[in-house]
């Protein structure tokens, strides 16, 4: 299991017209725009980009069985294989993991694993 240090949060919503924003208060000034980009531009398999759906998420993960694993809100959740995406890079060389809450249930999105090319 990868372990990581404190970290920050990259949010994004989109907008009526479906533009993808980064919402910034100020408490990601330090963060590149490079990597911000990369937030934004993460699309999802089925073609629907990442942040326009959920929150990024960086994360430590587990590989058990051939199967990605993440901790979300203190439980352990099996990653979707149609939510990991290999071929987007990742600048960051930590895993992130974009998910939302819906009905009850916690739905993950989109992950990409620390060592996606």
């Amino acid at each position: 299991m990868r372990r990581l240090a404190p970290f920050g949060l990259l949010v994004c919503l989109s907008t009526l017209a479906g533009t993808v924003l980064a919402v910034d208060r100020g408490q990601y000034d330090h963060v590149p725009p490079d990597i911000r980009a990369w937030f934004k531009s993460v699309i999802a398999p089925n073609g629907v980009p990442c942040c326009d759906i959920s929150d990024g998420h960086r994360t430590s993960y587990d590989v058990r069985g051939g199967a990605y694993w993440v901790p979300i809100e203190g439980q352990w959740m099996q990653v979707p294989e149609r939510a990991v995406i290999r071929d987007q890079g990742n600048p960051i060389g930590e895993a992130v993991v974009w998910y939302v809450h819906h009905r009850g249930s916690i739905i993950i999105s989109c992950f990409v694993p620390a060592d996606a090319v």
